[in-house]
């Protein structure tokens, strides 16, 4: 190519046979790689890898068969649509077996062959590419092969490289037997966006002649080959080895975003006519899957989404109805904790006993009753001191009933107070009484006092006769002012 020299090239590094010398080994590869050789040291059977159109299959096969040639029998077979004999011959074939013409002997000199490899030490490995193209009937001749075994260990290990279309081939029921001997199966993957990078780097650089270590792709170039590809290796081969071209046409050292765009537009798609896929059917089966996974990741995220919502909304709900009952029970709680407080009663005002007037003797009028006033509170009356006898007065004119001026009205504060006061002044009117009558001091009577009348003469004995007429003694009316206890006012008669 004429852009070798321009960009310092020895080789083509995006050509699309399949180079082990340019494999970049990404995570995705080496895993595959590794479970492969683990997988046959155990002597597990059949192993299938799969893998859309343009991953890299291929070029993993490849590398298994490099890795086994050298120290175990390997078969490689890229397999047309033949039938059983054909198989069994073309096994045969590569072992290095020399077979007759009939079909028997082909399968008893293969098992021979088998048994001699399995005794010293050594894996029979038959690798299988573009395992689709078998058919159900090469696939069963894949089958009765693989039931050469002893009775610890299987003689001869198969793998099965193929397109997605193999899965679909072994889900067919005549095939069962088949996809049940199917122990290992790993598929290949795009790359991503940084393994697309670092693939176009990887190439170059082992292409390159020596002293030539400038970038040759630009930053912005390589992200426009990743996003075009969608990390299809074989379309990344393409993008890249167009883009070249161009860049060289336009005399670039490099090459830019705009070359990019160049062999975009200058790649109208490999036909499936000719034995490959479409650049547009790639594009279109790639973006449907990722477009599938998408939405299928959009429609999880919002099923969870929806589901965390529920799940928070019952809680809240929940939480909030619990909050609600724990609160009236709190409150009902509260309330027979705390005991009933029964009313007050309104203070009971003791009305005072009723003043009864004193039952009026035939030497007194009663007098009037005071209305009642207000309970106040009364002291026990000092005891009245006896006065002189009255003198000898001239005589007088008939004697005037002294009118005792009425005291104010005194009330006890309480009934038995009141009763007590009552029953003193009616023994003090009764004593007296018996003292007036006996000759005795006069006493005086307490509260409730009333007016007595006016004492009459009494007839004079003979011994007392004076020339000149006496009068009478007055019993002398000794009023006792109530006592007023502090803060009780009475109030004023009506």
């Amino acid at each position: 190519m004429p852009y070798l020299a321009h960009f310092g090239l020895k080789d083509h590094p995006f050509a699309l046979t399949p180079n082990t010398d340019y494999y970049y080994p990404t995570q995705e590869n080496a895993n595959i790689i590794a479970s492969l050789d683990f997988a046959l040291r155990r002597d597990t059977g059949i192993i299938k890898i799969v893998g859309e159109v343009g991953t890299g299959k291929t070029l993993l096969c490849r590398l298994l068969v490099n890795k086994l040639i050298d120290t175990d029998a390997v078969a490689y077979i890229n397999a047309p649509q033949a039938d059983t004999q054909s198989i069994i011959r073309a096994v045969c074939s590569e072992f290095g077996i020399a077979v007759g013409s009939k079909d028997a002997s082909a399968y008893t000199a293969l098992n021979r062959f088998l048994v001699q490899e399995h005794s010293k030490g050594r894996l029979a490995v038959v690798v299988v590419d573009e395992a689709q193209h078998l058919g159900k009937e090469g696939l069963e001749a894949i089958r009765l092969v693989s039931n050469l075994e002893t009775e610890t260990s299987k003689l001869l290990q198969i793998v099965l490289f193929g397109q997605t279309e193999l899965d679909e081939l072994l889900r067919d029921p005549s095939l069962r037997q088949l996809n049940q001997r199917v122990v290992f199966s790993f598929s290949t993957k795009p790359l991503t966006m940084f393994e697309t990078r670092n693939y176009i780097a990887h190439r170059i650089r082992v292409s390159r002649r020596e002293g030539m270590d400038y970038e040759i792709f630009l930053e912005s170039a390589l992200t426009a080959i990743a996003q075009a590809s969608a990390g299809i290796p074989r379309i990344v081969n393409i993008l890249a080895d167009k883009s070249l071209l161009v860049a060289f046409s336009a005399g670039s050292p490099t090459v830019q975003r705009a070359h990019v765009r160049e062999a975009i537009k200058d790649t109208p798609g490999l036909f499936k006519s000719s034995g490959g896929w479409s650049f547009s059917a790639l594009f279109g089966r790639v973006f449907a899957i990722r477009g599938l996974m998408m939405t299928a990741a959009v429609a999880v995220g919002l099923l969870l989404a929806s589901a965390a919502g529920w799940a928070w909304w019952r809680h809240a709900h929940i939480m909030t109805g619990q909050s609600l009952v724990s609160g009236q029970a709190s409150t009902a709680t509260a309330q027979r904790a705390i005991p009933p407080v029964s009313p007050t009663p309104a203070p009971q005002v003791q009305l005072a006993a009723p003043v009864q007037a004193q039952t009026p003797t035939p030497m007194q009028t009663a007098a009037p009753v005071m209305p009642v006033s207000p309970p106040v509170s009364v002291l026990p009356p000092p005891q009245p001191a006896v006065l002189p006898p009255a003198a000898a007065v001239a005589p007088a004119p008939p004697p005037v009933a002294a009118v005792a001026p009425a005291p104010p009205p005194v009330v006890a504060r309480a009934a038995h107070h009141g009763k007590r006061s009552a029953h003193q002044a009616t023994h003090r009117g009764k004593s007296a009484r018996s003292a007036k009558g006996q000759g005795s001091a006069p006493s005086v009577a307490t509260a409730p006092a009333t007016v007595g009348a006016a004492p009459s003469a009494s007839p004079a004995s003979p011994e007392s006769a004076a020339p000149a007429p006496q009068a009478a003694p007055v019993e002398p009316v000794i009023v006792v002012p109530a006592q007023v206890h502090p803060g009780v006012y009475p109030s004023s008669p009506r």
